[in-house]
């Protein structure tokens, strides 16, 4: 799922950047250039709502970016962030018992090694 939120760039005297989102209080990163500060801006805003959304707690709203104040040395910009949903869920598979067979022996695991297949196969 996609979220976009609105992050505070604040340009420091250094030519770095320190962000903040407004709705998020405590998310902060900086980046050393502008194009490094996006960066690091999204990564922080999804490793923040992964980690909200895997302890159970609601994410917030965004708000508008007509709705942050800002300085004279501050712009606002939307990151956005994509949230994977790692919830494991059951699905029927069928396979031929011989395999069936030769995984129980090989003590390994029916699930793992179709996680591996798949995730390789879908990137």
């Amino acid at each position: 799922m996609d979220y976009i939120y609105p992050a505070l760039f604040h340009a420091n005297d250094d030519g770095s950047y320190t962000i903040t989102y407004p709705d998020l209080p405590g998310c902060i990163s900086e980046g050393k250039s502008l194009s490094n500060a996006i960066f690091m801006a999204q990564s922080a805003l999804t490793q923040w709502l992964e980690y909200l959304s895997a302890n159970g707690r609601d994410l917030p709203s965004a708000s508008e970016s007509k709705t942050i104040k800002t300085s004279g040395n501050e712009f606002v910009n939307f990151i956005r962030a994509e949230i994977k949903d790692d919830r494991a869920v059951r699905r029927t598979v069928s396979i031929p018992k011989w395999m069936d067979d030769k995984v129980s022996e090989s003590g390994l695991s029916l699930s793992r090694i179709l996680q591996d297949a798949l995730s390789k196969r879908l990137s």
